[in-house]
C-alpha cells in the first residue's frame, strides 16, 4: 500500500500553529520533537486513530518561505478536511473562532464550506455525499 503520510505546512510559529490545529480544529498532536538545528519536528493529524495524512508544521526560514505562509496554494483551496458529521464539526469550529468564508452549501459531492486557517490558507470542510 502507498499513501501520502505527511504534507508540509509552512507556519510562522510552532506553538500558535499547534494551538490552532489542536484546539480550534481538533487535530491530534502526534509529535513535537526538537531538532539539532533548533527547529522542531511537529506533526498533527485530524484522525485520532492515526490512519490519515498528517501535517508537518514547519516554521518558515528566510524571506522566501515567510512570504508563502498563508498562501501555500496561491489563494485557492489547498486543503480538504473530510468529516462524517458536517454540522457537528462546523458548529465546534465556529465556536472555537475558526473563520468560515461562506455559509455551508450542498453540492452533488457533499456538504461543504470554505474556511481559513490562522494564516489565511483556504480549506474545505467537506462531508462527502453518500
Amino acid at each position: 500500500m502507498r499513501r501520502i503520510a505527511l504534507v508540509t505546512l509552512v507556519v510562522d510559529d510552532y506553538d500558535e500553529a499547534i494551538r490552532f490545529y489542536a484546539d480550534a480544529l481538533g487535530f491530534r498532536l502526534v509529535e513535537d520533537a526538537p531538532r539539532p538545528d533548533g527547529s522542531r519536528w511537529v506533526v498533527v493529524e485530524p484522525d485520532a486513530r492515526g490512519t490519515g495524512t498528517g501535517l508537518l508544521l514547519a516554521r518558515a526560514k528566510g524571506d522566501g518561505q515567510a512570504a508563502r505562509v498563508g498562501d501555500q496554494a496561491g489563494g485557492r483551496v489547498g486543503f480538504f478536511l473530510h468529516t462524517d458529521d458536517f454540522a457537528r464539526d462546523h458548529a465546534r469550529m465556529t465556536a472555537a473562532g475558526v473563520t468560515f468564508l461562506e455559509d455551508p452549501r450542498h453540492e452533488p459531492y457533499g456538504t461543504v464550506a470554505v474556511f481559513q486557517d490562522l494564516y489565511g490558507n483556504r480549506w474545505d470542510l467537506l462531508q462527502p455525499a453518500g
